[in-house]
């Protein structure tokens, strides 16, 4: 399967290159889904019909759907919702608010991997497209699996074997006191079976020989600063880039004085695009005189992204981290493009490299080789820092 995740800022039109996406996938023979996680979704309104959480096609070989996080709780995580209702009951709330609160905030991101992983599993379609968030939430769900297996591994395994030894003792004293039980086996094993599914989606997205990202963006200071540092994050978490859409760019025929300054500005954007995503492929979308909706307007689109191109293909193989030897010195190379130096935190702890830009952090668990060593130094060079062990 061929996964390929649409992202960028909100409004900058990722959800129109999805559907477009899709349609020439299905065009050329390919079984395609696209499907959106966006909490806001847009992708009914994109292809003009309903859409649900199950999948419902559009036109041969081409279906679509729309995440709905409750669906996928209910069948997914249904002992834990009915735990933390149990527990929401006992403190005086009742009905819709109890079922309401016991939807935890970060969900719709760890359903999006959980149905994201179920599809590659069961391989019924050639192309899966995902129509994601906004950068922002699309970059928190792509490090949940990293930074759930910290939490997993620190907090949850000991504390999963501790709540079972102890459950028969404590329960008879607790639950008249609380008005509740202990969380039983169930409950206790959902959130680590839900981790094992997201760890093993982990090397899925990893892998740019399966999964690529493509970063929407339109020709604005603001948009592309965005779709740089959403760049450089993607990288952080070992994903690849392939493709640039620069989006809604005014056409040489529009010649009216109202647009003079906003398409001086957009000449000077597009350039800078095309300059700091080198060597990333851009691709250059105009802003059209219609609507972005309905299969006809999306048919128009898709001929300008793709022509006769098959849009599976990847267009750019990106190496986000490399590891090499340096006479007797090991050199861990992570991909940053667009950081400076002073931008990025170090510090390791065990095994593990912690690596913090912003308010994203990653940490890393490093290979035998480098785990032992300690960082003798970092630079940044054409686009990668670059650190030494020593």
């Amino acid at each position: 399967m061929r996964l390929i995740l649409m992202t960028g800022k909100g409004g900058v039109g990722k959800t129109s290159v999805a559907a477009a996406t899709g349609l020439r996938c299905a065009e050329l023979g390919y079984k395609t889904l696209v499907l959106s996680t966006d909490p806001a979704h847009s992708l009914a309104d994109s292809f003009d019909m309903e859409l649900g959480h199950d999948s419902r096609q559009v036109k041969p070989n081409l279906w679509g759907a729309e995440l709905d996080a409750l669906r996928e709780l209910e069948g997914n995580w249904g002992a834990v919702k009915r735990y933390i209702t149990q527990v929401l009951r006992a403190q005086g709330l009742e009905g819709v608010q109890a079922e309401e609160l016991a939807i935890l905030p970060g969900m719709d991101e760890i359903f999006g991997l959980v149905r994201m992983k179920r599809h590659y599993d069961e391989g019924e379609f050639d192309v899966l497209i995902i129509d994601s968030a906004p950068t922002g939430t699309a970059l928190r769900l792509l490090s949940l699996p990293e930074v759930g297996g910290w939490y997993m591994r620190k907090f949850y395994k000991p504390l999963q074997g501790i709540s079972a030894a102890l459950r028969p003792l404590v329960e008879p004293i607790f639950r008249p006191i609380a008005g509740f039980s202990l969380p039983d086996k169930e409950v206790m094993d959902a959130p680590y079976e839900f981790y094992e599914q997201i760890e093993a989606l982990e090397k899925i997205l990893t892998d740019n020989t399966v999964t690529s990202v493509r970063l929407v963006t339109n020709p604005e200071k603001m948009v592309i600063k965005e779709s740089l540092r959403a760049h450089a994050y993607l990288s952080l978490y070992n994903v690849a880039t392939d493709l640039i859409v620069a989006n809604r760019i005014i056409p040489a025929e529009v010649t009216d004085p109202f647009f003079k300054r906003w398409k001086e500005s957009q000449e000077q954007y597009r350039q800078e695009i095309h300059e700091n995503f080198r060597p990333l492929p851009v691709k250059e979308v105009p802003l059209y005189s219609e609507e972005m909706c309905g299969l006809p307007a999306l048919e128009r689109l898709k001929e300008t992204l793709y022509k006769d191109e098959d849009p599976s293909q990847i267009y750019y193989k990106e190496n986000t981290i490399r590891i090499v030897q340096d006479n007797n010195q090991y050199v861990l190379e992570l991909y940053l493009p667009g950081i400076a130096k002073d931008q990025i935190q170090l510090s390791k702890t065990g095994d593990e490299l912690n690596v913090r830009i912003g308010n994203h952090r990653r940490n890393m668990v490093l290979p035998q080789a480098l785990a032992a060593l300690q960082p003798s130094g970092a630079k940044m060079e054409d686009d990668y820092l670059k650190i030494k062990f020593a």
